[in-house]
């Protein structure tokens, strides 16, 4: 599933080449022909990204928001304009580009109203700066659950999905199960800064990077890592292999559904 700084990176694309124009908007699939009819025709008004949310809006009545979530293996690109490939849910188009939306979990039509129905119930997004991270910390410190299943809930922290949280937990050595009510206030908000931090850059590298400059290949003297799921970094999907720290082999196990990764001495329980 796409964490939240692809989100954002769709968001920054929409505001910077189809915010203000007069779009085409069509289901090349079918499947959401009629809310793109309403649509066609109409102005882009521009797009706002939360956590792993993307909401774009028109200039129309309400219900005057598309509200797209990928899911597990939904894609949104956006291309310069060429006939539509494979089963496009939703084309939103001008003369120049076309974005093409393949395979959401959620594509659908909403009101404003709804809209911040879900930014109330989300967590706060680590890359929207007007977010207060410590609003759900009382929550965090009621609970039991580990602070990487924490971290995966996105009541807690919006947009950070499985490579995040596992390197952030291991950037600053917390051991992955520990549970949330013995987070303290200072941990949660050096957690945050850092996510902050990751994200911003993931946003304009568009791919995720973690991995300080003294442990990259050229100091290591290591092969540059190749893996679609992410660029450099130190335990996400890195099980069996040494720690580039301390050489330890990198642990996994599977937490809610999802596999987490950590180092055992890096992250030793205190």
């Amino acid at each position: 599933m796409p964490e939240g700084h692809v989100i954002h990176r769709l968001a920054h694309a929409f505001n910077e080449q189809l915010a203000g124009h007069r779009v085409a908007v069509t289901s090349p699939q079918g499947r959401f022909a009629e809310e793109a009819a309403r649509l066609d025709g109409q102005v882009l008004v521009g797009a706002e990204a939360l956590g792993k949310h993307l909401f774009i809006e028109f200039e129309v009545p309400e219900p005057r928001l598309v509200h797209i979530h990928l899911g597990l293996i939904g894609k949104l690109r956006i291309h310069p304009v060429a006939a539509p490939v494979g089963e496009v849910r939703l084309r939103i188009s001008d003369t120049r580009v076309a974005a093409d939306l393949h395979g959401p979990q959620w594509c659908r039509t909403v009101t404003t109203t709804q809209r911040d129905e879900v930014h109330n119930a989300s967590g706060p997004d680590p890359l929207r700066p007007d977010d207060d991270p410590l609003r759900v910390l009382a929550r965090i410190q009621r609970s039991r659950r580990s602070i990487a299943a924490l971290l995966m809930d996105q009541r807690i922290a919006a947009g950070v999905g499985n490579i995040f949280r596992a390197e952030v937990l291991f950037r600053h050595r917390v051991p992955p199960m520990t549970p949330g009510n013995r987070i303290e206030e200072a941990t949660w908000l050096t957690l945050w800064q850092d996510l902050q931090h990751l994200m911003t850059v993931a946003v304009e590298r568009g791919r995720i990077d973690t991995v300080a400059e003294e442990h990259s290949p050229e100091v290591q003297q290591r092969p540059p890592r190749d893996d679609p799921h992410g660029g450099e970094v130190y335990v996400y999907r890195r099980a069996g292999q040494p720690c580039l720290r301390c050489t330890t082999p990198v642990s996994t196990t599977s937490l809610e559904g999802r596999s987490l990764y950590w180092c055992d001495n890096c992250q030793h329980v205190r």
